[in-house]
């Protein structure tokens, strides 16, 4: 299961299916060649995401891997 405190080294490690959602909606990851230090909710943040916004992110990505 994907929470909001998971490391984006851990998501893509162990969710390589979410690199597409998170690159379109702009959050750094691997593919886009930013560092991949801090969580999931720090990196939505860094993009502009609020809290509500990043219940919906990780809502959506354990959708994706839940698929």
């Amino acid at each position: 299961m994907i929470y909001k405190d998971i490391t984006i080294e851990q998501l893509v490690e162990e969710y390589p299916e979410t690199l597409d959602y998170l690159s379109k909606n702009n959050i750094r990851c691997i593919r886009c060649g930013e560092p991949v230090w801090g969580t999931l909710a720090e990196a939505a943040k860094e993009k502009g995401y609020n809290d509500l916004e990043i219940e919906k992110i990780v809502s959506d990505l354990n959708l994706i891997v839940n698929k």
